[in-house]
């Protein structure tokens, strides 16, 4: 599939966020109807390193869509303070979409959990506030995961706060293939 004339236009930043699921399942989503209209999605994921089922699914759409992980098998927040590897990683995700961003061969560039790594000291307020400051026209970035701070909020262009009403988690359901992991 050729890429098709339309374009992005000047490209927008978008943000969700909140304690409900489906962050990166809208990223996501994005992506997969980017690929309709022949455009390219480069995917970072901050604190993960486990497998999930996207994977698998990216590897199918390739080259549309490009996923690397930043993150170790195990979750951050187990072990806070962060070690020292975790940084590292944010640290190496944070340079490698911003390299993404800039290199002109991604219209949508997702920034997955960069939120929630902010919120465990991974990065820092100003290394996302610079991705957006460095957005290039014609770039849709997106940004997700909780707790996002105010000053993120003002400078997106559209930001989504998915909020949990009732989740099969509270009664004892576990995560399952193809649905949540």
């Amino acid at each position: 599939m050729e890429k098709k004339s339309s374009s992005l236009g000047k490209g927008y930043v978008q943000v969700y966020t909140g304690n409900g699921k489906g962050k990166t399942t809208a990223a996501f989503g994005l992506a997969f109807r980017a690929i309709g209209e022949g455009l390219k999605t480069y995917i970072g994921q901050f604190m993960k390193g486990q497998h999930y089922s996207e994977l698998e699914a990216a590897k199918m759409v390739q080259p549309y869509i490009t996923i690397e992980q930043y993150g170790s098998k195990g979750f951050v927040h187990v072990r806070m303070p962060a070690q020292e590897e975790d940084v590292r990683m944010a640290r190496e995700g944070l340079a490698r979409g911003r390299e993404a961003m800039l290199s002109g061969e991604y219209d949508i560039v997702v920034f997955d959990e960069i939120i929630t790594a902010y919120y465990f000291n991974l990065i820092s307020l100003k290394d996302m506030l610079e991705i957006v400051s460095l957005k290039p026209y014609g770039v849709e970035v997106v940004l997700t995961g909780r707790y996002a701070p105010p000053e993120l909020i003002d400078v997106a262009d559209l930001v989504t706060e998915m909020v949990e009403v009732k989740h099969y988690y509270q009664e004892g359901i576990e995560s399952r293939k193809g649905i949540e992991h």
